[in-house]
């Protein structure tokens, strides 16, 4: 097991990260940026030290700052979080050249599952079904015109590099592909420094499904279920829960299999996400893997009791996967996402947080790096908290959520605390009759924070 490990990465993610490893006897170093001195991560840290000023590319993206970082603080591996230089496979190389341990996936890995082409094509070996789309990545307009033609509109334009919603549009015409195509490459170019995109079928009232998979280094692999993230806001994610409302087992174990079986056909090592489009008939196809631990791990820790950064950790050490197929899941789990936004304008705000009251309780669980005092800058992801619940049926984890949202104060800053409470009052939400077009629908219909009441 490792004496020390260096966190690259900063708020939620990186206290939980510094949190697992106190669990497991590991000293942690903390990195951060100018503005970020006076963050929850840095000051529970054992160890803290600057890598650069506010923009990402001068410090969370640094990664000769943050190699030297790590050698001056003797720390052994580095927990990369998710974001920033999580997926990126030459940082993962660098660390290995550096002697240290990246803790995620081999940088082979990362490589093949984050060039979205290529990872289709060892997805369709592994016999895994893929949308139908683009076989190689697109950089000139006619191709895609002549590929989107083929295959039949609406399709969807992604950013051959990178995730997050970022280098995606929706395409519903041979007009708009013209419009949205330079503009998609463009955001591809500037979030991941490549434009190159490829594009796939869109599938129209789908549901998006993830499986949780963990790997050790001796080819053990586990699916921790599915979890159900179908309400998102441009390709972001808002609220996710497990078990998903809409499967039925059968079509839950055989998701699960499939996953399992891909990951074990290109050597997948550590935690990743399988991520599936699944239509009305619930036919399942696969998308993309993100080789990091997702921001709603929490979901899937709550349903099957386990630790998954802990888990991550000593697998990156060299330990066996502790966990196996005899493990269930419980009862039902979800995550809202609490972003510092306005709820209205879906913009940022980033401010001082002056007054901050966290909900508990049984079955409640908060994840966050806010603290009365603490400024929000504005130069990062707008996360602020994740509140998780967990009870023994859907409605009571919905019952038990609407309760901690409601005793959930922040005041300095704006939230979409009001678009969660009314998402989790409508009848489609409580019903599970949702898709991933619910929230687009749901906005439209003047059903926000501050629209007629559902």
């Amino acid at each position: 097991m490792f004496s020390k490990i260096l966190v690259a990465n900063r708020g939620e993610i990186a206290l939980r990260i510094i949190r697992a490893a106190k669990e497991l006897g590991i000293r942690t170093v903390a990195v951060y940026s100018e503005p970020d001195k006076q963050s929850l991560h840095t000051l529970l840290a054992d160890e803290r030290i600057c890598i650069g000023p506010a923009p990402a590319s001068e410090s969370y993206l640094n990664i000769p700052n943050i190699i030297s970082a790590a050698e001056i603080t003797k720390a052994e591996a580095i927990h990369p979080g998710y974001g920033f230089l999580a997926e990126n496979p030459r940082f993962a190389e660098i660390c290995e050249a550096e002697g240290l341990v990246f803790i995620g996936p081999p940088a082979s890995i990362i490589q093949m599952m984050g060039d979205k082409n290529q990872a289709r094509r060892r997805m369709k070996e592994a016999k895994l079904p893929v949308i139908p789309g683009s076989e190689n990545v697109i950089e000139d307009f006619q191709e895609a015109k002549k590929i989107a033609q083929k295959i039949g509109y609406p399709i969807i334009l992604k950013a051959a590099s990178g995730g997050g919603g970022k280098g995606m549009r929706i395409v519903t015409s041979p007009r708009q592909l013209e419009e949205q195509f330079s503009i998609a490459q463009s955001e591809a170019q500037a979030s991941f420094g490549n434009p190159a995109l490829y594009l796939e079928k869109y599938l129209i009232s789908a549901h998006h499904i993830e499986i949780q998979i963990i790997a050790d280094n001796y080819g053990n692999v586990l699916a921790l279920g599915e979890r159900e993230c179908s309400i998102q806001r441009k390709h972001q994610k808002l609220i996710e829960e497990s078990p998903s409302p809409f499967l039925d087992e059968k079509t839950r174990k055989k998701m699960a299999r499939a996953a399992e079986e891909a990951a074990k056909t290109i050597g997948y090592k550590s935690l990743g996400t399988f991520e599936f489009l699944v239509d009305n008939q619930k036919n399942f196809y696969f998308m993309e893997a993100n080789t990091r631990i997702q921001v709603e791990h929490p979901v899937t820790e709550m349903l099957y009791n386990v630790d998954l950064v802990k888990e991550q950790i000593r697998l990156a050490s060299g330990e066996k996967l502790s966990l196996d197929h005899s493990l269930r899941p419980r009862g039902h789990s979800l995550e809202c996402r609490i972003n510092a936004e306005d709820p209205e304008k879906f913009i940022p705000s980033p401010g001082r947080i002056e007054f901050l009251v966290l909900p508990g309780g049984p079955g409640v669980r908060v994840d966050t790096a806010a603290y009365s005092g603490w400024i929000i800058p504005p130069y990062y992801d707008s996360l602020l908290a994740k509140i998780i619940t967990h009870a023994p049926t859907r409605q009571e984890a919905i019952a038990k959520m609407h309760t901690a949202l409601e005793m959930t104060t922040i005041v300095g800053i704006q939230t979409n605390l009001p678009l969660h409470l009314k998402i989790l009052s409508s009848s489609d939400f409580l019903s599970g009759r949702y898709d991933i077009q619910f929230l687009e629908k749901f906005l439209a219909q003047g059903k926000g924070p501050r629209g007629p009441k559902t």
